[in-house]
């Protein structure tokens, strides 16, 4: 019987060796014929003009993760008070109280005596994780548009309006905290009206915290969100939305099925790569993988092979599956746009013996996070690693810890760097992202016509008190005003074009300071402008140190040549012989710090002052220092270099 359960229906197995989630007139006829679950019988009852799927998407901060907890709480997909913020299921999310991936959940809501399939995506709200907030959107219908009623519209809500507008999904409007002292909901209302032009009167005023008027969202969700479009009997068309690594069923798929109808034992195929598949489980998140007999057309929810995809790397996302032999009637979804990185770093193992575990575990979160970018590198100072690329500052910081959270592995990180554009005498066009390849050697400057550095459009909501302070601190990192305008008599919204080089230099901290937490930014790319630009390398007894070249803007040269060789002389040990530090540009010498060798006391045996005698030993001891300079190396341990690295 083991051997035939093997193969039989995941829930049916599920129900036979966990009989206590069986219901008692099941249990008996278990083993005899598969029977559907309560569940997944209210499911199939549900018809497609009754499915909706929304996402909740707002600034960061504004209450999505909670406001979802309250919506499970709702329709009794989860327990009342009991864990909160549900969808953050990664431990960074937790400790940073932030959401980082976009995480879904179906949901059963019966209103007037109907049963409605929900579909709910909780998506993040910081501009370094924009990729999961655009992909969400090929699941929806509509979106809510989440505000906070004392900070009204921020920056961050103005992008995912415009992101969600551009698809075309239906927005409802939708304001948060309004049991806050300083809340005022007329004003966020009167913001929503005049920045995106919704009607304020179709807006649900609720606490997501308390649950004050939380039951008033799901009614006009069910009203204004129009339900997903398919037939469950047509040509399977199934849209890749995300991936991640299970240690025992392998790579698991999370999907969108626009047509037809997925059931386990169905032979599939990828357009992307041409593989076949055979389906081993299909399912819904409710919160959690919960197995299902099917999943039809405009529902959202997970599959795995059996046998499992072999490679990581066959998980394209935003690919699309039909079945075998249906190649020829369905067509390809678009899919999504590519996400261009825009800060680099250069990954290293603590200890190279760490290198291939360090690897896999790099390789299972870029499955899990497309937006990560990975090309093999190598350093003479930290051997060999990776240079990763990432949406911003935020996001590599994220990754960082998740590498550390979920795999216990440890990186040494060189600072961020963006990529250059160079144009070459001879009408092309080379970006690099990697400081080494940047052609600073005299007979690579005479074919460099001109060097470009990528700029950011920058989005500044403050209160107008700190304008003053904002505009210097822009002015002070190379940026460009492009406009300033007041949409309330006390908020303001400043642009400016600022480098990108810049703005990854912790420039966000440097606001959040100068405006004491209360302004948000928001950026988007801005082009390639022409800069003055060079290489920063730091030298050890005239030998580059290629882990912690930058490259930098001329004006910054000096002030970050002092930086370096005054840090790095911390951390060096003293040899038995003199190390010169030294920031050099070209051949130009900035800043320069010496490490004095351990000295012997060759004068302390003389008994007399013969002048003579302890010039001679002098001397003895200054050909020696030199012979030992010529032939010693200078040892630099790891710990010197992740010293140097961190913040």
């Amino acid at each position: 019987m083991r051997s035939w359960l093997r193969h039989s229906n995941p829930v049916l197995r599920s129900w036979i060796y966990k009989p206590q989630f069986c219901p008692r007139s099941i249990r008996r006829y278990a083993i005899a014929k598969p029977v559907q679950s309560q569940l997944e019988q209210r499911i199939a009852a549900i018809p497609i003009e009754r499915f909706r799927n929304f996402c909740i998407v707002a600034h960061v901060d504004h209450g999505k993760s909670t406001l979802s907890d309250r919506l499970l709480e709702l329709t009794g997909t989860i327990a009342p008070g009991g864990n909160k913020q549900v969808l953050d299921k990664l431990d960074v999310e937790r400790e940073r109280g932030i959401t980082v991936k976009a995480q879904t959940c179906s949901m059963l809501y019966n209103y007037k005596g109907l049963d409605y399939l929900l579909h709910l995506v909780d998506t993040p709200g910081h501009v370094d994780f924009r990729a999961e907030v655009s992909r969400s959107y090929a699941s929806c219908g509509g979106a809510l548009l989440l505000v906070d009623a004392s900070q009204g519209v921020q920056a961050q809500t103005v992008a995912n309006f415009y992101l969600a507008f551009a698809q075309g999904l239906e927005l409802l409007p939708v304001i948060n905290k309004i049991d806050l002292p300083s809340a005022d909901a007329p004003r966020a209302l009167e913001q929503i009206k005049s920045t995106f032009e919704l009607d304020p009167d179709s807006a649900v005023l609720l606490s997501a915290k308390s649950g004050k008027n939380v039951e008033a969202l799901l009614p006009q969700v069910i009203e204004h969100i129009p339900s997903p479009i398919g037939d469950e009997t047509g040509y399977l068309q199934v849209l890749l939305v995300d991936s991640w690594y299970d240690n025992y069923k392998g790579v698991t798929l999370l999907i969108r099925v626009f047509e037809g109808t997925l059931r386990p034992g169905d032979h599939v195929i990828s357009f992307a790569t041409g593989n076949k598949y055979i389906i081993g489980e299909v399912g819904i998140m409710y919160p959690e993988q919960t197995p299902q007999t099917s999943l039809r057309a405009g529902q959202v929810g997970y599959i795995y092979f059996n046998p499992g995809m072999k490679r990581i790397q066959d998980a394209k996302i935003g690919d699309t599956f039909t079945t075998v032999s249906s190649e020829k009637h369905v067509k390809p979804l678009a899919g999504f746009e590519e996400t261009k990185p825009m800060v680099f770093v250069a990954a290293f193992p603590t200890d190279q013996g760490d290198y291939t575990h360090l690897e896999d575990s790099i390789s299972a979160l870029v499955l899990n996070d497309r937006s990560v970018t990975v090309a093999k590198e190598s350093s003479e100072a930290l051997g060999g690693g990776w240079r990763l690329g990432f949406l911003g500052t935020l996001h590599c910081s994220v990754f960082q810890d998740r590498l550390r959270q979920e795999h216990g592995a440890n990186v040494i990180l060189t600072p961020p760097t963006v990529p250059f554009r160079i144009t070459w005498t001879d009408g092309r066009q080379t970006t690099i992202s990697n400081p080494n390849d940047f052609p600073d050697s005299d007979a690579l400057k005479h074919k460099v016509r001109e060097l470009a550095e990528p700029y950011v459009l920058c989005t500044i909501t403050l209160p107008e008190t700190y304008v003053g302070k904002v505009i210097e601190l822009c002015e002070a990192n190379r940026g460009t005003q492009i406009d300033l305008t007041f949409f309330t008599s006390t908020q303001v919204i400043l642009k400016y074009d600022i480098p990108l080089a810049q703005l990854v230099d912790d420039f966000f901290g440097k606001l959040k300071g100068a405006t004491q937490g209360y302004a948000s930014l928001d950026y988007e790319d801005s082009g390639f402008k022409p800069a003055n630009v060079v290489k920063l390398q730091l030298l050890v007894n005239k030998i580059p140190v290629d882990a912690v070249a930058r490259i930098i803007h001329f004006s910054q040269a000096e002030r970050l040549g002092r930086e370096w060789v005054s840090k790095f002389k911390q951390h060096v040990e003293r040899q038995m012989f003199e190390i010169v530090l030294q920031a050099a540009v070209g051949r130009r010498v900035v800043a320069r710090e010496t490490i004095k060798a351990y000295r012997k006391d060759v004068l302390a045996k003389l008994h007399a002052a013969d002048v003579s005698r302890r010039r001679k030993l002098l001397e003895r001891q200054k050909e020696g220092r030199k012979k030992l300079r010529a032939v010693g190396n200078v040892v630099i341990k790891h710990e010197a270099f992740q010293a140097f690295l961190s913040k």
